[in-house]
C-alpha cells in the first residue's frame, strides 16, 4: 500500500502548487520538442526508404505515445507525489525496481538526454558565433579534449539550474515562454512548407510510389547496396526505425515528476499528459508531411546540391534545415539555427525542472544522498539541482551522452511497459484505491501499448544489439549499487 505519511509530506506539505493546466501542458510540451523532430527523418528515411512508411512509423510512435500518457494519467491522478514515474514503479513492484528506474534516470536517461541538448543548443549557436564550435579546442587536459562548444552546453545548464533554484515560478515562466515559442516557429515552419515550399515534382515523386520500403546500405560514406524489403524485413525496419521516432518523443512522462506542484493533480495532470502528447503527436506529423512536400526522401550522398541529396542524405542530417532553404533561401541555416536554439533552451529548462524532484523523492527513501532531499526557501530541492547539473557537466566534458543516449532507447521503452505493467498490478492489489481518472479502453487500449512496446523492444534487442544490451546492463548495475546503499543506511532488504 502507498505509505500516505510519506506520499502527504512529498505532496502538498513543503512544496507549492503553482502549476495550472497551461504551465503543465507546456511542461510535456516544451520537455519533448528538442532538436529530434529536425533531425532524426534522415536516418529513418535510409532505414525505410519509403514516404508511406515514413509517415507510418511516426504515427505509430504517436499512438504510442497517446497510450502510454492516458495510462500514465491514471497512476498520476492516483499518486499525484513528488517523483512520479519513480513512485509509479516502487509501488507496483518494490523499491529495487523503483531505485533501478531513478539510478538509469539520473546516471543515462534524464542527464545525458541534457547534456546531448545542450550541446545541440552550442553546435547551433556556433552557426551564429563560429567560435562556440565543438571543434574550437581550448584546452586539452590528459588526452581530454575541451571545446568552446562544451563550455557553452554547460553554462546553459548552469543558467537554467540557477532560474529553476530561484522558484518554481521563474521555471514555469520560461517555460511557458520558450514552448510557446518553439510551437509557433515549428507550425510556421510547417505552414510555409505545406505552401511556399511545396514542390509538385517532389511531390509527386515522394507520394505515388508510396509503400515500396527500400534499406540503404552505407560502406565508408557510400551506397554499397540497396535491399528492398518485403515480410518481417519491413516490420523489422519499422521497429528500428522508431529509434529515432521514438527518440525524438519521450520525456512527457517528465510532468508527472513535478506532481506535488501541481494545483488540482488529480484533474490537471491527465489532462496535461493528453494534451501535451497530442499536440506534439500532430506537429511531428505535420512536420514529415512538410519535408516530403519539399524535398524528395530518395537521394545520393555523393550529390552536390540539397536536392539531390534528398531527406535521406540532408547534410549532416539536418532534414529541417535542408527543407528550410527551399524556403528562405541561404538565410535558412540562420533561421533554423534560431529555432533550434529556442527548441533545445525550452527543452532542456523542462527536463533540469523536472529530473531535480526525482532525486528528492530518492532521497525521501534513503534511496540517494541525503542532502537533495532537502527544499530550499523557495521550496525547491536546490541540491538535487545542483548535483544534477555537475553530473551532466562531466557528460557535457566527457562526450559520451551520445553514445550512452543511444544505449538506453531499448531501456526508456522497457520502463515504460513495466510503469504501465504497474496499472494492471496495482488495480488488482488495490481496487479501492481512490483512482479520479481510469485509463481509456482498460483493459484492452494499455494492454495494446504493452505488446507494441515489447515487440519494438525485442526488435532492437535483435537487429540492434550494439546499442541495447549495454542500456539493460546499465541497469542491471544498478542492482548491487542499491544493495550496498541499503546495507550503508542499515536498512533491512525484505
Amino acid at each position: 500500500m502507498i505509505d500516505s505519511t510519506k506520499s502527504e509530506k512529498q505532496s502538498s506539505h513543503e512544496f507549492k502548487r503553482e502549476l495550472g493546466l497551461f504551465d503543465s501542458t507546456m511542461i510535456v510540451v516544451g520537455s519533448m520538442i528538442g532538436s529530434g523532430i529536425f533531425i532524426v527523418s534522415a536516418d529513418m528515411s535510409r532505414i525505410l526508404g519509403s514516404s508511406g512508411y515514413l509517415l507510418l512509423v511516426w504515427l505509430i510512435t504517436g499512438i504510442i505515445t497517446l497510450i502510454g500518457a492516458l495510462a500514465y494519467g491514471e497512476l498520476a491522478a492516483m499518486m499525484p507525489f513528488a517523483g512520479g514515474q519513480y513512485v509509479y514503479i516502487r509501488e507496483a513492484y518494490n523499491p529495487l525496481m523503483g531505485f533501478l528506474y531513478g539510478w538509469t534516470l539520473f546516471l543515462v536517461i534524464q542527464t545525458g538526454t541534457i547534456a546531448a541538448v545542450a550541446v545541440a543548443f552550442a553546435k547551433y549557436t556556433s552557426v551564429l558565433i563560429p567560435w562556440f564550435s565543438t571543434k574550437n579546442i581550448l584546452l586539452e587536459l590528459f588526452g581530454l579534449k575541451i571545446s568552446a562548444g562544451q563550455l557553452l552546453a554547460i553554462v546553459s545548464v548552469l543558467v537554467l539550474t540557477t532560474i529553476n533554484i530561484n522558484g518554481l515560478k521563474e521555471g514555469k515562466v520560461v517555460q511557458n515562454i520558450f514552448s510557446v515559442a518553439k510551437m509557433i516557429a515549428l507550425l510556421g515552419l510547417i505552414i510555409l512548407g505545406l505552401i511556399i515550399g511545396a514542390n509538385a515534382n517532389v511531390i509527386a515523386a515522394n507520394f505515388s510510389n508510396m509503400w515500396s520500403p527500400a534499406k540503404i546500405h552505407l560502406a565508408n560514406g557510400v551506397i554499397d547496396h540497396i535491399e528492398q524489403l518485403a515480410g518481417f524485413a519491413v516490420v523489422a525496419a519499422i521497429g528500428t526505425a522508431m529509434v529515432g521516432s521514438l527518440f525524438a518523443s519521450v520525456a512527457w512522462e517528465n510532468i508527472t515528476f513535478i506532481a506535488a506542484e501541481i494545483k488540482n493533480p488529480k484533474k490537471v495532470l491527465p489532462w496535461s499528459l493528453f494534451l501535451g502528447t497530442m499536440i506534439v503527436t500532430i506537429l511531428y506529423i505535420l512536420a514529415n508531411v512538410s519535408y516530403l512536400f519539399v524535398l524528395p526522401l530518395v537521394g545520393n550522398p555523393a550529390a552536390a546540391d540539397i536536392s539531390g541529396a534528398g531527406i535521406q542524405f540532408a547534410a549532416e542530417d539536418r532534414v529541417a534545415t535542408a527543407a528550410a532553404h527551399f524556403i528562405f533561401g541561404d538565410v535558412a541555416v540562420t533561421v533554423m539555427a534560431v529555432l533550434i536554439m529556442i527548441s533545445t533552451f525550452g527543452c532542456n529548462n523542462g527536463q533540469i525542472l523536472a529530473g531535480a524532484r526525482v532525486y528528492y523523492a530518492m532521497a525521501k527513501d534513503k534511496l540517494f544522498f541525503a542532502a537533495t532531499g532537502e527544499l530550499n526557501k523557495k521550496s525547491v530541492p536546490a541540491k538535487a539541482l545542483w548535483f544534477q547539473a555537475a553530473w551532466v557537466s562531466v557528460l557535457c566534458l566527457s562526450g559520451t551522452y551520445g553514445q550512452l543516449l543511444d544505449y538506453v532507447v531499448c531501456t526508456v521503452l522497457v520502463f515504460y511497459t513495466l510503469t504501465i505493467i504497474g496499472v494492471f498490478i496495482l488495480r488488482k492489489r488495490q481496487p479501492d484505491a481512490e483512482r479520479p481518472y481510469k485509463t481509456f479502453g482498460y483493459p484492452l487500449v494499455p494492454a495494446l501499448y504493452i505488446f507494441l512496446a515489447a515487440s519494438i523492444s525485442v526488435i532492437l534487442l535483435i537487429y540492434k544489439p550494439d546499442f541495447t544490451w549495454p542500456g539493460l546492463i546499465i541497469v542491471l548495475l544498478g542492482v548491487p549499487v542499491y544493495f550496498i546503499w541499503n546495507r550503508k543506511d542499515g536498512k533491512s532488504l525484505a
